[in-house]
């Protein structure tokens, strides 16, 4: 089984895409060509396979187990709504259709993450819609020397999550149980505080690293939820309706120093301006694959009007302790 490699279908982004001749199984094809494929993430952070036979979200959970060599992950400590369709295939994140959602690494709040990302398209948008990508070595590069330093003196980036029992993501949904002596232990093994609040609130401090290696080529990347989840990066209204509702320290999420002092609203105007500079994209089509290095690209999504349906799935935890 063929395919062509096709860089017109991308343009000029982070992914390679490989368009395959008709009839062409997706899965014979990754099981043919795994190493190359594998060897192409690496260096470029995202692979797009297009144009093949999927065999719809039970053929996209084969994907996974074949390209990953193991079974899809479950989503843990929940940032965001999500719809399961099918075992550990869910929906792209729930938000409304008409907001951006701004680039981030999956679960990079986390002590550990999937280090592969798998996105199929059940369904395109009839307009935008598209899953942007940037390169978190070009975003490490693109930020200014002195910002990155000033993270890494006052210890990294804290975020703060605050889930109220009648706002937002439940901590229960959150951390896949009703039972607060899980949720406790789950936080203490993981580098969180937790702190429950007055009427069935909870609320969790980590702190983490700004800055990552990469466990493949050893490049430092900006691998963080710093920018995503400062209340800035929100859209003005959004703020302005959070705010009114919730004091700064009660917002559902945000981000500061690794010390726990303020992050000025123009530094994180310089990151997100960072990440856009880096940002390429791409028009879904319909049982497009997506194949993303969650530690050499971040993803994120554009508005959109009509019946767009992602499936996504992540594998192959990463623990950089380990």
């Amino acid at each position: 089984m063929t395919a062509i490699e096709d860089t017109t279908a991308v343009g000029d982004t982070t992914a390679v895409a490989y368009t395959a001749e008709p009839g062409t199984s997706v899965h014979d094809y990754i099981r043919e060509h795994r190493d190359k494929l594998r060897a192409v993430l690496g260096e470029r952070g995202a692979i797009l396979l297009r144009g093949f036979e999927v065999g719809g979200v039970d053929g996209f959970d084969g994907v996974v187990r074949g390209f990953s060599g193991s079974a899809p992950l479950t989503y843990a400590e929940r940032s965001s709504p999500r719809s399961t369709i099918k075992g550990q295939v869910y929906t792209s994140t729930d938000y409304p259709a008409d907001e951006e959602i701004f680039l981030h690494n999956e679960n990079s709040y986390q002590a550990v993450w999937p280090n592969t990302l798998y996105f199929y398209c059940i369904e395109p948008a009839l307009t935008q819609g598209a899953t942007p990508l940037a390169d978190i070595r070009e975003v490490y590069r693109a930020i200014d020397p002195a910002v990155r330093e000033e993270f890494v003196r006052r210890g990294g980036w804290r975020v703060v999550r605050n889930f109220h029992a009648d706002f937002g993501v439940p901590w229960q949904e959150a951390f896949n149980t009703t039972d607060r002596d899980a949720v406790v232990g789950y936080c203490r093994a993981k580098g969180i505080t937790a702190e429950w609040r007055a009427e069935g609130g909870l609320r969790t401090t980590a702190i983490r690293p700004v800055v990552h290696t990469h466990p493949g080529s050893g490049e430092e990347v900006w691998f963080n939820h710093a920018t995503f989840w400062h209340v800035t990066s929100l859209a003005p209204e959004v703020q302005e309706g959070l705010r009114e509702i919730f004091d700064d320290e009660d917002l559902p999420t945000n981000t500061y120093y690794g010390d726990g002092g303020r992050i000025p609203d123009e530094t994180v105007a310089h990151l997100r301006a960072a990440y856009r500079s880096a940002t390429t994209r791409f028009d879904w089509q319909r049982d497009d694959v997506l194949i993303v290095d969650n530690m050499l690209a971040a993803h994120g999504r554009e508005p959109f009007t009509g019946p767009r349906k992602i499936a996504v799935a992540m594998a192959e935890v990463y623990d950089p302790a380990a």
